[in-house]
């Protein structure tokens, strides 16, 4: 019997399929975890990661990783350790899953009073993702599952800087606009 392709759990950039084509992309769920921007000596960019909570559960999809090529995944993910996630995720798919999702490890060798920025450009691509999976409600419950937003932000939507970045409408616009400034943000700009 041939062995099914392993699956990944999408909750940031993923969750928007014009940034990748990994097939067979459904909505799913992470019991016990939240996401929060996390720091890395490996980028002068901070990071959107997970990390354990029990009281929390985070939407995103999952997708196939044919023939259990995880090379590219591997590569766009560098600054991630892929761990697996099978009994966190519930999803539609029938069956049992192999189910990774990609976390950054703690690095001890980072300063934690040095705080990286997040790219605005990134942020952009996440939100637009949830809005197109989840509608506003999934966008809020985004803004609402995430921690560190104490990290700034650089505002280079100007000058996209996130290599995967999309065109936003004048309404996904408004709505990231909206909910950093409920957010209070700090902003660095470019």
């Amino acid at each position: 019997m041939a062995q099914k392709d392993p699956y990944f759990f999408g909750y940031g950039s993923l969750v928007n399929r014009a940034t990748h084509d990994f097939p067979g992309a459904e909505r799913a769920r992470l019991r016990g975890w939240r996401r929060h921007w996390r720091h890395t000596s490996k980028s002068n960019i901070a990071f959107l990661t997970v990390v354990p909570d029990e009281t929390c559960e985070i939407e995103g999809l999952i997708a196939r990783v044919p023939n259990a090529d995880w090379a590219a995944l591997d590569l766009r993910e560098y600054a991630y350790d892929r761990l697996p996630a099978n009994e966190a995720v519930s999803h539609p798919v029938e069956g049992s899953l192999d189910i990774a999702v990609y976390v950054v490890p703690e690095d001890p060798s980072h300063d934690p009073a040095r705080l990286f920025p997040v790219l605005l450009s990134y942020i952009d691509v996440v939100v637009q993702g949830f809005l197109r999976e989840f509608g506003e409600a999934g966008a809020q419950r985004f803004f609402d599952t995430t921690s560190g937003w104490a990290t700034p932000i650089i505002h280079d939507r100007a000058a996209p800087r996130y290599p995967r970045h999309q065109q936003l409408s004048t309404d996904e616009t408004a709505l990231v606009d909206h909910h950093l400034a409920a957010l209070n943000v700090g902003f660095i700009e470019e």
